[in-house]
């Protein structure tokens, strides 16, 4: 059976849009035009909050479906019921998810139709929340969300930028395409996805180069870009293997970590893990080490500074995307720049025999932060991403790299 393209998974999806409270909401007008012309039937229910934002005229015309709203009434009851609209879709999308509505679905507080909805479904459900920065933060809201995906619901995480209460932070309903990016991804997942059993190798995070005991030459790298691919793909049915640097993020669940320190232990893993199908070199590796490292932590003395003798690491990229008996099919390289960003990615690209660039420019709060704006590099091609949070990133290069191997399905 060939797999499906990202431009007709949703075609013949059923999807359930549970609109809740918040200015955002009429995103999901927009959402549903756009969900639309891929195909999918849209059955909507309007909550009270989401009613005072958007109309369930403007619904109703847009889904060309009747709109529910009230668990009570007898006339939707009788022509469909809570229990069938929890039943009869694919996916149940809360958008936006309120902190509110997080807080009851967490509880299993069932007040009105959409969580009456949503505690009776045996169907997958997605929620893009939205809120103050405060509140996305607040322990109790993190819990709740925490709470959620221990269950399984899928999140499209908030974006950071001006919020509508006049303060700026998290908590930004995700932009349209990024929501739909998202869906995407969820059915490929559970499609005949071209990714399904491919061994793909990432790496992430910085390395640590030892200069006595105690101290260490590392860079800013979170590993939080390395760990959502990693996390993206094996959502999309990849065997993943996450080679990764010291960091304080969790694995993501069915992915195998292996833990290393320095760019030559991480070399020695992503050797090993070949053959594979593809490697993901997202790692900020360090580019020297110190050859003697001191036994004992090196004593401070009062105007002389030690020096340092260093010995190149080993280039790991170029060295599998040369490798004559094991390179992987797909080899696509990072390459985070502070200026001249395309320019020396392209060079890069040319120079280490990759397949794929991915360049970020660094010069702001990207190392550590939650957002990155990219540019895909190929020979011959090179788009430009816009900004978006660092898990968007992740799926829709997930999505080009199942694109890509539709080609040896």
């Amino acid at each position: 059976m060939k797999a499906l393209s990202v431009s007709d998974i949703l075609d013949g999806k059923k999807i359930l849009l549970i609109i809740g409270g918040g200015i955002a909401a009429y995103k999901c007008l927009d959402l549903i035009r756009r969900l639309k012309e891929r195909g999918v039937e849209i059955q909507a229910i309007l909550t009270k909050g989401g009613a005072e934002f958007v109309t369930p005229l403007s619904v109703s015309s847009l889904t060309e479906n009747k709109v529910y709203q009230d668990l009570f009434s007898l006339t939707d009851e009788a022509e469909m019921g809570h229990i069938r609209l929890s039943r009869e879709n694919d996916l149940i999308l809360v958008a936006p998810a309120s902190a509110d509505l997080m807080a009851k679905m967490a509880t299993g507080i069932t007040d009105n139709l959409a969580t009456t909805t949503l505690l009776a479904t045996n169907k997958p459900v997605m929620i893009a929340p939205t809120m103050n920065s405060q509140m996305w933060g607040n322990k109790a809201t993190q819990h709740n969300l925490s709470v959620l995906k221990t269950r399984g619901i899928l999140v499209i995480p908030p974006a950071d930028g001006d919020l509508a209460c006049g303060e700026v932070g998290t908590g930004r309903l995700a932009e349209v395409a990024d929501m739909i990016t998202g869906i995407e991804a969820f059915f490929l997942s559970s499609s005949d996805s071209s990714l399904l059993g491919r061994k793909i190798t990432v790496t992430a995070g910085p390395t640590f180069e030892a200069i006595d005991p105690v101290r260490y030459i590392a860079n800013h790298s979170s590993g939080k870009q390395g760990y959502a691919i990693a996390n993206a793909l094996r959502q999309m049915g990849a065997d993943v293997t996450l080679i990764s640097g010291p960091t304080n993020l969790k694995t993501p669940t069915g992915v195998n970590s292996i833990n290393i320190r320095s760019a030559r232990e991480m070399m020695n893993e992503v050797e090993k893990s070949l053959p594979s199908d593809a490697l993901i070199c997202v790692a900020a590796v360090a580019d020297w080490y110190v050859k003697d490292v001191a036994k004992e932590k090196i004593k401070k003395q009062d105007g002389k500074i030690p020096t340092l003798n260093f010995a190149e690491n080993p280039d790991i990229l170029k060295t599998i995307s040369n490798h004559k008996t094991k390179r992987p099919r797909l080899v696509i390289g990072f390459a985070a720049e502070t200026h001249k960003v395309s320019e020396y990615a392209k060079n890069k690209l040319k120079n280490k025999g990759c397949d794929w660039i991915v360049a970020n420019d660094i010069s702001g709060d990207v190392m550590g932060g939650d957002n990155n704006q990219v540019y895909l590099i190929r020979a011959e091609s090179m788009e430009s991403w816009p900004k978006m949070s660092k898990d968007h990133v992740a799926q829709k290069l997930a999505l080009e790299i199942e694109d890509y191997f539709k080609e040896f399905k």
